[in-house]
């Protein structure tokens, strides 16, 4: 075909390979359609993607957890001593007491983890088994305390506003019964974070083990952090801040002291032990459950914003979400410091009974030389 024609041609024009119309008209489209959705992902990927700048987090975390690691495991280790060895009768507040111990002793063993981890800048060493151990000691111990301290408020309303109740309603099985509960309900809860905390590997060469989860996962994880705040953390707060608003009410009617608490003496001791604990509940939950759960549910919704729809939310203020996040998660493990304060402040029949056993071992020698003189005295000469 082509020696054919080209007699007819001009002998400075090549000879070309006849080719079906259309799939000539096919080829260059298809390679502009090509580069144009390459330029169409990396607009997106640009536009989704907030680069942060968080050498902030790889001072403050493992400073703040170092102090809460050390203040922490001395005061709880101290709490556990004086309720295991040192406490003859256990009454409810102490079973929960106990528990609340127990569940920061935990936590705080996990913290050296973290602090190696974040001095070392986001490289986590260790196996994706333990990341996913560490963090779900973190937030099991969060909430079991939020537990157990609305459980000893609920325990000290019944005992301040029903005291006639009480003796039938605060026992130490319940007490018991309640304990084992809050501690199904929080592992079980808790559950699904070994799920959604992992490890994955950066471009920097660094293994990060996620606090939340990955970015695939993250819209079920929040819509499972969401519930579990509401029940977790909303409801027990809301039922707290009811019962010392009833318990303030209580306190300051006039004849509270002849009718509930049986003398003028008693009453008093048990009215300041009330004040004690309703401030250092309240100081808990305002400083270390209050700012950590309002400020990672605002992180959290700007950040699927910002997922659905880039213009809304801008790369600074979910930066600036994210930077109000990571400081208030050193006041939330700071309830590890403050639940032993609650044990040794507002239980003064744990002070009483230190006090009474440090003077009855200092008499004791006492004792034995006067009756040692008592019976020299006696003996016939």
């Amino acid at each position: 075909m082509c020696s054919k024609t080209r007699a007819f041609l001009p002998p400075l024009l090549p000879c070309r390979r006849h080719e079906p119309r259309g799939r000539r008209a096919q080829k260059l489209p298809t390679t502009k359609m090509a580069a144009f959705d390459n330029k169409t992902n990396l607009t997106n990927v640009s536009a989704l993607s907030c680069k942060f700048n968080e050498d902030f987090k790889y001072i403050l975390l493992p400073v703040s957890y170092s102090l809460v690691f050390v203040v922490g495991l001395a005061l709880n280790a101290t709490a556990l001593y004086v309720i295991v060895f040192r406490t003859k009768r256990w009454k409810p507040s102490t079973v929960y007491m106990f528990n609340l111990t127990v569940c920061d002793l935990l936590y705080v063993f996990s913290l050296p983890f973290l602090v190696y981890y974040y001095a070392d800048g986001n490289d986590w060493p260790f196996s994706e088994a333990l990341c996913k151990l560490i963090r779900y000691l973190f937030y099991a111990n969060l909430y079991a305390s939020i537990l157990f301290l609305c459980c000893i408020s609920l325990h000290r309303f019944v005992g301040i506003c029903y005291p006639i109740h009480s003796v039938y309603w605060v026992t130490g099985r319940r007490a018991r019964q309640v304990s084992v509960a809050v501690w199904a309900c929080v592992l079980f809860c808790q559950a699904p974070v070994l799920y959604f905390s992992r490890t994955r590997d950066d471009t920097t060469n660094h293994r990060i083990c996620y606090d939340t989860t990955s970015a695939e996962h993250f819209e079920d994880f929040l819509v499972y952090s969401s519930l579990v705040s509401v029940l977790l953390f909303a409801v027990p707060f809301v039922v707290v801040m009811v019962c010392y608003g009833l318990m303030v009410q209580t306190l300051l009617e006039p004849g509270w002291a002849s009718e509930g608490a049986g003398g003028n003496a008693t009453a008093q001791r048990a009215r300041q032990k009330s004040v004690k604990m309703i401030i250092i509940v309240l100081a808990a939950f305002m400083l270390c459950f209050l700012p950590f759960h309002v400020t990672r549910s605002l992180y959290y919704y700007f950040r699927h914003l910002r997922k659905v729809n880039p213009t809304q939310v801008s790369c600074k203020f979910l930066e600036a979400s994210s930077v109000a996040y990571k400081v208030t998660r050193p006041l939330a493990s700071l309830n590890s410091c403050l639940d032993p304060i609650l044990y040794f402040l507002a239980g003064q029949d744990v002070c009483s009974n230190l006090k009474k056993k440090s003077k009855a071992s200092a008499s004791e020698p006492k004792e034995a030389q006067t009756q040692s003189v008592s019976q020299r005295l006696t003996t016939p000469l």
